[in-house]
């Protein structure tokens, strides 16, 4: 695609926000890769290909053999608590409080997007900030401290009460979504006349039906992100660029900036 065919989709995209009534944004591991957060996918850097998920992700896995599961974990801790938003993040966080931007439903576990001062943010695969004991059942607040001894030192969480080692609330393979975001997030889609994913490759499921949830009801959809997905026969507008580069130059077009 030509630097003038890009101009006219963000023009195109720009021009479906300032009409929609409710918007929604859809996210993934592609909009923190500009933070220094690796995806799953990508063919050199993904973590899917350096790790087998269902030995080292999955539920069975960490009951099973947790020293895995916590090797696994631990880097990508670390390149979170390192990391910063970046002008993606910032470009949702300034539609929203102009007013162009309803919700986000993200399938990232990086808090990044409240950094970045985005306040509706629902986290379909959870997140590091709390976690249960798998010895007695306890949940936990898990403070920035706790997060960043595991993230830079390798700590293992432990619960205070009996010792036993802390899952965080992150969804692990074999394990169904939270229920509660589960809802949240469909009733977000249902309101919504536009979807905007943004950094998603829309193949993990089931978090990756949500969108179809408001294109069902005729909803319009803007995609950017760097690979093909599923929905691009879909989409009104397709921008193969980088998150960091496509969605300011959106937003500028939106608020006249």
């Amino acid at each position: 695609m030509t630097s003038k065919d890009n101009s006219a989709q963000i023009q195109h995209a720009a021009d479906l926000l300032q009409d929609a009534a409710c918007t929604i944004a859809f996210t993934g591991a592609g909009i923190s890769t500009p933070s220094g957060i690796p995806d799953f996918r990508s063919a050199r850097t993904g973590l899917w290909t350096r790790y087998d998920p269902m030995q080292s992700a999955s539920l069975r896995s960490f009951l099973h053999q947790p020293d895995r599961f916590y090797g696994w974990l631990q880097p990508l801790a670390r390149d979170i608590v390192q990391a910063e938003p970046n002008p993606a993040h910032h470009a949702l966080a300034e539609l929203e409080a102009a007013g162009k931007l309803d919700g986000i439903v993200t399938q990232n576990i990086d808090n990044l997007h409240q950094r970045a001062g985005s306040e509706t943010v629902i986290e379909v695969h959870g997140h590091l900030r709390e976690a249960i004991c798998i010895s007695c059942g306890r949940a936990f607040t898990v403070s920035d401290a706790i997060i960043r001894r595991f993230a830079l030192g390798g700590e293992i969480p432990l619960c205070d009460h009996c010792g036993g080692r802390l899952k965080p609330d992150v969804v692990l393979f074999g394990e169904e979504l939270p229920g509660e975001a589960v809802q949240e997030a469909l009733t977000l889609f249902a309101r919504a006349d536009l979807v905007l994913v943004a950094g998603s490759s829309l193949i993990v499921v089931p978090a990756s039906y949500f969108p179809m949830e408001a294109l069902e009801r005729g909803a319009k959809l803007i995609i950017v992100n760097l690979e093909p997905t599923p929905l691009d026969y879909r989409a009104d507008v397709i921008l193969s660029l980088d998150v960091a580069d496509a969605l300011p130059a959106i937003v500028r077009e939106v608020l006249g900036g």
